[in-house]
């Protein structure tokens, strides 16, 4: 369907707002300001209209939505109308509205807000359609929406007006709406776990949790800087000190760090904990929660994901991190005894070393499987048993004093959660806050700092924990086929213009 003035295309948007604005002017002159409407009682949507067509044939409905085409034929017209569900056509003509109305609606423009009183029925084409009897302008778009056979392809402007993005892709409000189902249905799983939904603060005095740059910011009244959260854990561990057994939180988390792809300053984590389980238990919750959230969300556990195909159903295969080295590149690190050897392997591997402080076998077992394992992990897959170098807020592996009882879950060559067995030893712990402190003082601005508070948490008692860390972002892109966090994000973070 054409748009009404196709010379709209030819001009300058400041032109077609000086255009619009005195239309609006001359409807305000004329005592007829849409922005003064404040309310309008709809009685459908446009899915209800078509889904319920038997039902609602020859009857009055009335809508409302914005106007995404027209087309003008003397004294009878065309338009179509978009609401939150969907576009439904309206047959408007001069015989129905009077020359007034008529000689309004003509003047309305693509992207204005109408409401539509009229009764239901199909054109010749079969279409279904509203033979309007009434139309209300609601609200003027001043500015333009991108040509309508175009759309809004730029992808930098999408995500800085993704409220146009949203009015002319409709698979992108779709892709949202898919996101607030697949939280819910986490929710939903977690209380009928006996898993109680808390909330823990977003400023802290201190950055921990996890290993990462915080963001920093002044409390002008206590004077002090305060740190953005850069992870749930350790307030909610709290919790457990304190007597709840099953905790967890939805939450905006932010980490001061680079943007690309999988990444975004902020975004959004689920973290929850469970008294008397280890990280076997989360293995567990995490196989239910992503197969039964894309059963019920999606209907299927078999999913695609750029070219891949991906089945998550449960049974997903479990590997210690040393175990799936050796798979894959032959080395196995157990025959590696000291950091000495690690150290020389990598070199000679070229493997390179961040700094001197990550010289230990541990790091060196972290690096190996970064650069030869992690993208050959399409299927799910839990990596186990991880280096207690990497994992200051792990339990021990009664196995390996070197290692932790923890994992991280794989997907399609990308980490989606992390969980562990959780370290409850309050002398362990603070040994380990050590090490993250003389890491910050020799530079490294991602370790953690010492947590006096915690230690004493830990020394009132907490019992044996599992703890679950899950990307919601990534997640719901696994579930959605979208290759850029910034496609899962209403609004992700962009450079200012200037």
């Amino acid at each position: 369907m054409a748009e009404n003035n196709n010379v709209e295309q030819e001009l300058d948007i400041n032109q077609l707002m000086k255009v619009r604005r005195e239309k609006l002017d001359k409807l305000k002159e004329e005592g007829k300001n849409p922005y003064e409407i404040t309310k309008f009682n709809r009685t459908h949507t446009s899915k209800q209209i078509i889904d319920n067509y038997d039902e609602l044939e020859g009857k009055d409905v009335t809508v409302a939505g914005r106007i995404m085409a027209k087309r003008i034929m003397g004294k009878a017209s065309f338009c179509h109308i978009q609401d939150s569900e969907g576009k439904i056509q309206s047959y408007v003509s001069i015989n129905d509205l009077g020359e007034e109305s008529y000689k309004a609606f003509k003047e309305d423009d693509i992207g204005d807000i109408i409401g539509i009183t009229g009764f239901v029925f199909k054109t010749r084409t079969g279409e279904i359609s509203i033979h309007a009897k009434e139309v209300t302008l609601l609200s003027k778009s001043l500015r333009p929406l991108p040509e309508k056979f175009h759309g809004l392809k730029d992808t930098d402007l999408r995500y800085r007006q993704r409220y146009v993005d949203l009015i002319v892709n409709p698979e992108v409000k779709e892709t949202f709406i898919l996101r607030s189902k697949i939280i819910s249905n986490i929710r939903k799983i977690l209380e009928e776990k006996g898993y109680l939904e808390v909330e823990t603060p977003i400023l802290n005095t201190i950055s921990g949790g996890a290993t990462a740059r915080p963001f920093i910011t002044h409390h002008n009244t206590l004077d002090i800087d305060m740190y953005l959260r850069i992870a749930l854990e350790l307030n909610l561990k709290r919790l457990i000190v304190g007597g709840y057994d099953k905790v967890f939180e939805i939450g905006r988390v932010f980490r001061n760090e680079g943007m690309d792809i999988r990444h975004n300053p902020e975004f959004t984590m689920l973290e929850l904990y469970a008294a008397f389980e280890d990280y076997n238990d989360m293995m567990n919750i995490t196989e239910e929660l992503f197969s039964r959230t894309a059963k019920e969300v999606l209907g299927t556990t078999k999913i695609t994901y750029g070219e891949q195909e991906i089945d998550l159903a449960p049974g997903w295969k479990r590997i210690s991190m040393i175990d799936s080295i050796k798979e894959v590149t032959g080395i196995d690190f157990n025959e590696i005894k000291t950091d000495e050897e690690a150290v020389a392997l990598a070199k000679e591997r070229k493997i390179i070393i961040p700094d001197t402080t990550k010289e230990t076998r541990g790091d060196v077992i972290s690096l190996f499987f970064d650069e030869y394992v992690e993208k050959t992990l399409i299927q799910p897959t839990f990596i186990y048993d991880y280096p207690v170098e990497i994992s200051p807020l792990a339990k021990r592996s009664v196995k390996d004093n070197r290692l932790t009882e923890r994992f991280e879950v794989f997907i399609g060559g990308r980490e989606y959660g992390n969980a562990f067995s959780e370290l409850n030893d309050p002398i362990d712990q603070y040994e380990r806050f050590k090490k993250q402190v003389e890491a910050r003082n020799a530079g490294d601005e991602e370790a953690g700092m010492m947590d006096e508070d915690y230690i004493q948490a830990l020394e009132i008692g907490l019992p044996p924990t599992g703890g679950l860390g899950i990307g919601i972002d990534r997640f719901v892109m696994l579930l959605t086929n979208e290759a850029s966090i910034r496609d899962v994000l209403f609004f992700p973070t962009m450079k200012p213009l200037n």
